[in-house]
């Protein structure tokens, strides 16, 4: 399975999947690793964890998306991800996450999607906003989002 946006395919980490990563000499954190072994263990958490961001035109890998997890009691997951940082401020990172969230909704298992950016991440703050996510609360450090099911995108 993969999600396609106009300029974008973003596709579930696996371990199939990573081998694009590493030929690309794709290393954007530990994320994808920690999940990987988390995957090998439990196989249901597949789609509920890291997906890969390839630009079509060219088949380069740009970011990595995902959900720390499966939907809890209450429909909700949580949304990450992280772009290389010479694809920044070109609109990706909001056209690969509202797919995701998009995705998310439409699987039924998800009725709330939650996010955190740290206070100084106007980047980030921003994607959240283009995709319609509210503030919920602040710390000192952090600021807490979240979109309910009625996302259209």
């Amino acid at each position: 399975m993969k999600l396609e946006t106009k300029r974008l395919s973003i596709i579930p980490c696996t371990k199939q999947t990573i081998e694009i990563a590493m030929k690309q000499n794709y290393d954007h954190g530990p994320q994808i690793q920690t999940y990987l072994e988390l995957l090998k263990e439990d196989p249901s958490l597949l789609y509920w964890g890291v997906w890969l961001v390839i630009r079509k035109n060219d088949g380069v890998i740009i970011g990595d998306i995902g959900f720390k997890g499966k939907p809890d009691k209450n429909k909700t997951v949580e949304v990450g991800y992280g772009f290389l940082e010479s694809f920044w401020n070109q609109g990706y990172a909001t056209e690969a996450v509202g797919a995701l969230i998009k995705w998310a909704f439409d699987t039924s298992k998800v009725k709330k999607v939650v996010a955190e950016t740290l206070h100084n991440n106007y980047g980030s703050m921003r994607v959240l906003e283009k995709l319609g996510m509210i503030k919920v609360n602040e710390t000192k450090t952090m600021i807490n989002w979240k979109i309910k099911q009625n996302f259209t995108r």
